[in-house]
């Protein structure tokens, strides 16, 4: 993950020096213009300006906390305290982990993890104010952001008469997930299943928000896309930065808590809006601001550990001990990447429709040339081929083993043939990947025959009874979706198309003595169109090939016609088809007296 600038510095943590420096670096991540600020004053060209468009909360003001320096740690096995911030209120936790399980079936290329909807939930709302939800995972009071009137915010006219908000003059962000009523009415989801689409339940909520990240073909794996996703639901570079920090913090380690026992957030973003006077974290001032957009006193009492105990917020680190905020985090593992190498990957080759036998396999390396566990390497399928890893995915995300070492999924080839590119990358870093050359080749067969040893024999301008059936093999097995080409070949020796004797009929009943683009069934059968025969009789040649060789040869007979003893009864018609020479009419004898 690209440096996130503006991590919180929590109050009492650390020294005055390196909370100016902090509020320094925060200053500097803020392009002119961008954030928190109304959509129609930013200022164009802005190097950190988010793309132009809508967001999912109308760029509504937002929870600014950020998490503690230090990652959570997991309880140990002999008891302890764990960090207070890293707890996730149960029904809401089981609501983010649900929609990363749908969206991995409905969106398996987009790969969106539940932490980065948790980070969002966090950001929007503080986890439904700290999980307060009922049994269902609807909220027990309505969460509703300022009114977008333009003072201070965007300005949005009302789009649902009230049905979500409550106004019928404005628009408000709505619920857990805070989404505007406009971007609700067209990504809204049903995600436990109740029938209903209702923003203020957390299941809909967070399924409906990993859809809308997901939009525009979006991979999440891509720090780029990651980006991109997380802009688009507020036009912010805090708000991105701060959303990527809980992002982080939460896939180093989280605990579940009961429902309602969530840390609640302290600042908002409209606070220093509204109050410039206010600093990131800084104490004093307006307290906490309600989600419906009206102040109350502030709600340190909500947190754990105050009250004179020790640890001061129940916060790891304070109070002298060791470890108190100034130690810099632990490098993560895709920071301590120094290299992506192959690990022994194979010919990557499969007929169409088969799995490929070879697997792409690459190594993470530090400086050292160790390997590298716990990274995220992503393998991506690039070109023009319809080729999916296993489960249909064009990209899956595979993490490295204690050895460094990751293998992609198995590679199944699909119908269109031809040379395509496995990438593969480490997650969060922006290091030279490796690039795999793929080729997929027709379905081959290498044996063809046959099914019947019947003699194909026909009357000279009439129909043969029986039409031809082949079925091809590739070694020993019934070879499906083959290539063929059936040809009337003037002789075993001269396989060019023939220019008389048995043909075929086009759509327009027109004679064909070559078919192309014919392929065999899924058990590798082909029975081929009925033929016919002009007025030169003969012995004649029916060649079938397929892709991969396989060879048949078939013997047609064409029959004098049957001459009649009746004068009454004209022969049967000798009128050649279009494509061959017509022959005079036989005249009848003339009957005696």
């Amino acid at each position: 993950m690209a440096p996130v600038f503006g991590r919180r510095l929590r109050r009492g943590a650390v020294t005055s020096a390196v909370a100016a420096a902090a509020v320094a670096a925060l200053a500097a991540s803020q392009a002119p213009g961008v954030t928190d600020v109304p959509r129609g004053d930013r200022t164009a060209g802005a190097a950190d300006t988010p793309p132009p468009g809508d967001s999912a909360t109308g760029d509504s003001p937002y929870y600014t906390d950020l998490p503690p320096l230090k990652s959570p740690t997991p309880l140990p096995p002999n008891g302890g305290d764990k960090e207070a911030e890293a707890g996730l209120p149960a029904t809401v936790l089981d609501a983010y982990k649900k929609a990363e399980t749908a969206l991995a079936d409905a969106k398996p290329g987009c790969n969106v993890p539940w932490e980065l909807l948790a980070a969002i939930g966090k950001v929007e709302s503080g986890h439904a104010r700290g999980g307060r939800v009922d049994a269902n995972g609807t909220t027990l009071k309505p969460i509703l952001g300022p009114v977008l009137n333009g003072n201070g915010f965007a300005k949005i006219t009302d789009t649902d008469r009230g049905a979500f908000d409550g106004d019928t003059t404005h628009d408000r962000a709505v619920g857990p997930m805070q989404f505007i009523p406009s971007t609700w009415a067209t990504s809204g989801q049903d995600g436990n299943n109740d029938g209903k689409k209702d923003p203020n339940n957390i299941y809909d909520a967070a399924l409906a928000a990993g859809h809308y990240l997901c939009a525009n073909d979006r991979d999440l794996a891509d720090e780029d896309d990651l980006h991109k996703a997380i802009l688009s639901y507020n036009r912010s570079t805090e708000y991105l930065n701060t959303v990527l920090s809980w992002l982080e913090y939460y896939r180093n380690g989280t605990h579940e808590v009961p429902d309602g026992k969530g840390v609640l957030p302290d600042d908002r973003s409209d606070d220093r809006t509204r109050n410039p006077g206010l600093t990131p974290g800084g104490s004093g001032g307006n307290g906490n601001r309600d989600m419906t957009g009206t102040y109350e006193p502030p709600r340190n009492n909500d947190k754990p550990g105050n009250g004179g105990k020790p640890g001061n917020g129940g916060k790891p680190g304070n109070d002298g001990k060791p470890g108190d905020g100034d130690d810099k985090p632990a490098p993560t593992p895709a920071q301590q990447v120094a290299r992506l190498k192959d690990a022994g990957t194979g010919t990557l080759a499969a007929t169409a429709g088969d799995a490929f036998a070879g697997r792409v396999q690459v190594r993470t390396e530090s400086k050292s040339g160790s390997g590298v566990a716990k990274v995220k390497v992503k393998f991506r399928v690039v070109g023009d081929t319809d080729a999916r890893f296993e489960g249909g995915a064009r990209s899956v995300v595979v993490t490295t083993t204690a050895a460094g070492r990751a293998t992609a999924p198995v590679l199944v080839a699909g119908e269109k043939t031809g040379q395509f590119t496995v990438r593969a990358t480490v997650v969060g870093r922006k290091l030279t990947g490796l690039d795999y050359a793929a080729k997929v080749t027709a379905r081959q067969a290498d044996a063809l025959a046959r099914t019947s040893d019947k003699p194909l024999v026909c009357e000279a301008g009439k129909e043969f009874a029986d039409q031809v059936e082949v079925k091809a093999t590739y070694k020993g097995r019934a070879a499906a979706g083959v290539a063929t080409t059936a040809t009337l070949i003037k002789s075993a020796t001269d396989a060019t198309p023939n220019d008389k004797g048995p043909y075929f009929k086009d759509a327009s009943g027109n004679p064909v003595r070559v078919l192309k683009g014919l392929k065999t069934d899924a058990n590798g059968l082909l029975k081929l169109p009925r033929l016919y025969a002009d007025d030169a009789a003969g012995t004649y040649l029916l060649r079938v090939v397929t892709v991969g060789g396989a060879t048949v040869t078939v013997e047609l007979k064409v029959t004098a016609p049957a001459t009649s003893t009746d004068p009454a009864t004209p022969p049967a018609s000798t009128t050649p088809p279009a494509s061959t020479t017509p022959t005079a009419p036989t005249t009848p004898a003339t009957p005696t007296a």
